[in-house]
């Protein structure tokens, strides 16, 4: 049975091997038909008041890519091997977010799965894999995509990705999928025929709004949580990572994001695991992460980007654009403590007051990286933090109150950047983006970067991008990495570091001296952000771990070279 919601069409043909097959218009504005034959594996598409053919807006394969027919996909066939998996709690769990294209030299799922044990011994609980809808050419961010219910066939299609899923859930790590439900990519988008799937006079930075309380809006608010729901139960995903929910034009009643909840919350019951919702968002509003008998919007989960530029400037000493009221240990110890340092104060990159108190939420509902595709790949040169400013961010970032993600090759300080790539196939998007790319930096008063910022559409720039494992094999990465292993297991046998309550959480710090000393229970994390030695009072101390061998106490001080961290038994 074939099925399209096409509310304004006049006439509705499926089209399979160049023959036409009538559909019939029923109740709510689907159209249906029995073609005889089709099954798993048939090519099909649209026609919607004798157009061109289009691809089904539901696919769930699209082989020849955005631009190619549909095809039939059972997802009964796939034989799963994760029938004792009973899902992860993201509360303690650490998050691990990769680009699939990148994560590997292959760029598939398969060579992604044959690096999970790299990840098992790592320590994390959860991958979140960038969006794999598909995109327009060979490679992309995934934040392009289009046929949404679709996964690109760059990576290994949709068995690919439950061949991913299943390897993931054996070795006992959860997966968490990025989606976008804000907008859709420029190219390959056919929705607009087949209905008001779009806001006419509304969009965001990336695209036209998604209609989401217009008329015709119940549909389209169907679409998007069915295809959220269609992750969670046939593809087996744990949980997913929700894109921009601060560009989402909804001004009904009940939010989308309220909408969604309740019905995650529905089918984990009935799979009888935990399904996890986390939000993107800049707002600084906790209501999103608020149960929803509370009065919030019931998500499991929010990425703090505080918390992020506290740990970013307090480390570079970066001051522009957003960094702009951040840097000072005294914003890094108000992140620390209370999840925002936005909380109803004035910004002045936004030139207005921002955000709400948050220090009332426990703090694993704030997902908190030192680096993350966003703010690695927005850099003009993608590049990454070096070593040093890495063991310094990770040693404060996975001691803290928050869920820590880390951005893939981070671990080993990889010196592959991550570039922002497209390869649009359209003359004229392939011709612009780099133009576009450019005027961006320039819009925000980055001039320097314009000119640093290569061409998207350079296809040695995704190149680039791909992890070098062999980096793995010289000892200055497999010390940071070593770093990383310890401060994570440090994390799973001290109760004190995964306690979730921000008014726990105490800091002392001298800011001349570009020392901070973080009150976790009975742990003292000392943390020197400066280049040279400093010693910090910390009388009667057991040290747990350090970042550097020259790290020793001097009677009732703790000596610090230069940004070193060390954890601390007080008493």
């Amino acid at each position: 049975m074939f099925e399209v919601w096409a509310p304004g069409a006049n006439t509705v043909e499926v089209e399979i091997g160049g023959t036409r097959h009538p559909m019939r218009r029923g109740a709510g504005g689907w159209w249906c038909a029995e073609v005889a034959g089709a099954a798993h594996g048939t090519d099909y598409a649209f026609r919607v008041d004798g157009g061109d053919p289009r691809p089904d807006p539901r696919t769930r394969r699209q082989p020849d890519g955005v631009f190619g027919p549909s095809r039939l996909y059972d997802h009964d066939r796939f034989t799963w091997s994760d029938h004792d998996w009973h899902g992860r709690d993201l509360r303690g769990a650490v998050i691990y977010e990769l680009h699939v294209g990148t994560f590997t030299q292959e760029g598939t799922f398969a060579a992604a799965a044959g690096k999970l044990d790299h990840l098992v011994s790592l320590g994390v609980d959860f991958v979140e894999v960038m969006p794999v809808p598909p995109v327009p050419g060979r490679h992309n961010w995934g934040y392009d995509g289009v046929d949404l219910y679709a996964v690109t066939e760059n990576y290994g299609g949709p068995d690919g990705l439950k061949v991913f899923v299943d390897a993931c859930h054996r070795a006992g790590l959860g997966v968490i999928l990025d989606v976008v439900y804000n907008h859709l990519g420029p190219s390959g988008n056919f929705l607009h025929p087949f209905g008001p799937y779009f806001h006419e006079g509304l969009g965001s930075f990336w695209g036209q709004a998604v209609n989401l309380d217009g008329p015709g809006s119940d549909e389209v608010r169907r679409y998007l949580i069915e295809n959220a729901l269609q992750w969670l139960r046939d593809f087996h995903i744990d949980g997913l990572r929700l894109d921009a929910v601060h560009a989402l034009h909804d001004k009904r009643a009940v939010h989308l994001l309220e909408e969604l909840a309740v019905e995650v919350d529905l089918l984990a019951a009935a799979l009888g695991r935990p399904l996890t919702l986390i939000a993107e968002s800049d707002m600084n509003d906790p209501r999103l992460v608020t149960p929803i008998e509370a009065g919030g919007l019931g998500l499991d989960a929010a990425w703090n980007d505080d918390v992020h530029h506290a740990l970013h400037a307090a480390l570079t000493g970066e001051r522009h654009g957003y960094y702009g009221d951040f840097g000072s240990l005294a914003v890094l110890a108000k992140t620390l403590t209370s999840g925002y340092l936005h909380d109803g104060t004035y910004s002045t990159f936004r030139g207005r007051h921002h955000g709400r108190p948050a220090r009332h939420v426990p703090g694993y509902r704030f997902v908190c990286a030192v680096q993350n595709h966003d703010q690695i790949g927005n850099r003009a040169e993608g590049d990454r933090l070096p070593a040093e400013l890495l063991r310094v961010g990770a040693g404060l970032l996975l001691t803290s109150p928050f869920t820590p993600m880390l951005f893939m090759g981070e671990e080993w300080g990889t010196r592959s950047p991550f570039l922002f790539f497209t390869d649009h196939v359209e003359p004229q998007l392939a011709s612009t983006e780099a133009d576009r790319r450019r005027r961006e930096f320039v819009d925000h008063g980055y001039d320097d970067w314009a000119a640093k910022a290569p061409d998207p559409q350079d296809k040695m720039t995704f190149l680039r991008s791909k992890l070098d494992w062999s980096e793995l094999e010289i000892d200055r990465h497999r010390s940071l990495l070593t770093w990383y292993r310890d401060l994570i297991a440090l994390r799973k046998v001290l109760p004190e570091l995964t306690d979730p309550r921000l008014t726990r959480v105490h800091v002392d710090f001298d800011e001349a001296a570009r020392w901070l000393v973080v009150h976790r229970g009975s742990l003292r994390i000392a943390a020197n952000l400066g280049p040279g030695r400093t010693n910090v009072r910390l009388p009667h101390g057991r040290l747990l771990l350090a970042s550097d061998e020259e790290i020793h106490a001097n009677g009732d001080d703790l000596v610090l070279p230069g940004r070193s961290v060390a954890i601390v038994r007080a008493g």
